[in-house]
């Protein structure tokens, strides 16, 4: 597999990343599928991987640890975050830092994920929400600046709140983030109004989450569809979204090319932007890996194709839930 630039960092990464949050707790979840799910992903050329400790309270952090111990002779990139204090995702403008990311808080949960990852050193230590208000605040800065200059991280990233790709746009301009992490898709196309212009001029990593919206870009959710106690999708594809995501998808099924899937050309549309670094899908089984890599192998989309889907744009605001 190619690979692209990972910002000022200068990592050389895959194009197609490895999301993780559906690996650890999520109903219909099989361990040992998860493995070969995540072996197959290796073997294909994948070498950055995202988990967090929200998923699974650390579980996912020690699957990925697992991970680079299984392959010892690949160079594996880990990225992970830090859960907010108060436990409340998606933030509020009201909180402030001292609500969610205090310097001694972020250097405990340093240490946890560490020890969860089982490794020395994490390459991309993220805070898992963010406000902009918090730009300026330097504490967060010296205490991210410690672990880096301790070696404990390579890197630092912000994840930006669903549906506000422009809440962290001052933080960038402090110099002291090297990644952002943020929702882009077919539908969810606002990153592209300012913050991927702000992060090629400040050489900001973009690592581009949510490619499949959940599902419905996979073609997985239909308006009969339901989810078990406990999985996100439960909410996010309550009354208020789940019928209209339907009306949207199928509207943009009537219109695919002949020989193309929906999933494909939803990652193709993310791979397609030369300034997004890696796109994180989630992949619980070995033959979304194997789907998933024939997709990003097929390449960038043509400016016709990129054209015909940008009409689907779809621009939502922030909700309670929308994490």
């Amino acid at each position: 597999m190619d690979t692209r630039t990972f910002g000022r960092l200068d990592w050389r990464v895959s194009p197609l990343g490895y999301g993780m949050w559906g690996l650890a707790n999520w109903a219909g979840t099989d361990a040992e599928e998860v493995q070969r799910a995540l072996d197959a992903s290796v073997a294909a050329g994948v070498n950055f991987f995202d988990t967090a400790w929200g998923y699974g309270r650390g579980a996912s952090e020690r699957i990925l640890g697992a991970l680079v111990r299984r392959h010892p002779g690949q160079r594996l990139y880990t990225a992970t975050k830090i859960p907010p204090k108060n436990l409340q995702w998606p933030s509020r403008p009201e909180f402030t830092l001292d609500d969610c990311f205090p310097p001694d808080h972020i250097r405990a949960f340093a240490e946890k994920s560490l020890a969860n990852l089982g490794l020395e050193r994490v390459d991309l230590l993220q805070f898992h929400v963010w406000e902009d208000g918090w730009a300026r605040d330097e504490r967060w800065q010296r205490a991210m600046d410690d672990l880096r200059r301790e070696g404990l991280i390579g890197g630092v990233g912000v994840s930006v709140n669903r549906w506000e790709p422009t809440n962290c746009l001052e933080t960038l301009r402090t110099g002291a983030v090297d990644a952002v992490q943020v929702i882009y898709n077919i539908f969810d196309q606002a990153p592209e109004d300012e913050l991927f212009a702000a992060c090629a001029a400040l050489g900001v990593a973009v690592i581009a989450r949510v490619p499949f919206d959940e599902g419905s870009l996979a073609g997985q959710v239909r308006a009969d569809s339901t989810f078990p106690e406990g999985d996100f999708r439960r909410i996010y594809f309550g009354p208020e979204n789940l019928g209209p995501t339907v009306a949207r998808v199928d509207a943009l099924q009537a219109e695919l090319p002949e020989g193309h899937s929906l999933a494909e050309l939803a990652l193709r549309f993310c791979i397609s932007d030369a300034r997004v670094s890696t796109v994180i899908p989630g992949m619980r089984r070995a033959a979304h890996v194997r789907a998933n890599v024939a997709a990003v192998e097929r390449g960038a989309l043509d400016a016709a194709a990129m054209g015909r889907l940008r009409v689907h744009r779809w621009d939502r605001r922030p909700a309670a839930w929308s994490l």
